[in-house]
């Protein structure tokens, strides 16, 4: 343990901010997988919970606790995992996932 009372305080801040920084990492894994997973398995809500995940990602790499880099290359990952199921898919299957608008003529 530490002498100094500054060094102290050091300690219990370095605990206290790796109790935050893990629970923010661990939501960030947990958002990714649950995105990997949708993508996987062609469900419908794989694009909302893609930009779920890329969202936490983002405040994550805004508040410091991953490097800026580490982000785009995750949001990258996750784009280029989404990308190879809608390769593999027929052009009909992509059409039945867009959600159309219909305009109303009055």
């Amino acid at each position: 343990m530490a002498n100094l009372k500054a060094s102290k305080k050091d300690v219990i801040r370095t605990k206290r901010n790796r109790l935050r920084n893990q629970h923010y990492t661990s939501m960030v894994k947990t958002r990714i997988k649950n995105a990997v997973d949708a993508i996987n398995a062609n469900h419908e809500n794989a694009n909302e919970l893609l930009k779920v995940a890329q969202k936490a990602i983002d405040q994550v790499a805004a508040k410091g606790i991953i490097h800026k880099n580490t982000a785009a290359r995750k949001k990258s990952s996750l784009m280029k995992k989404l990308n190879q199921v809608n390769v593999n898919q027929t052009p009909v299957e992509i059409q039945k996932k867009k959600k159309t608008k219909t305009t109303k003529n009055t």
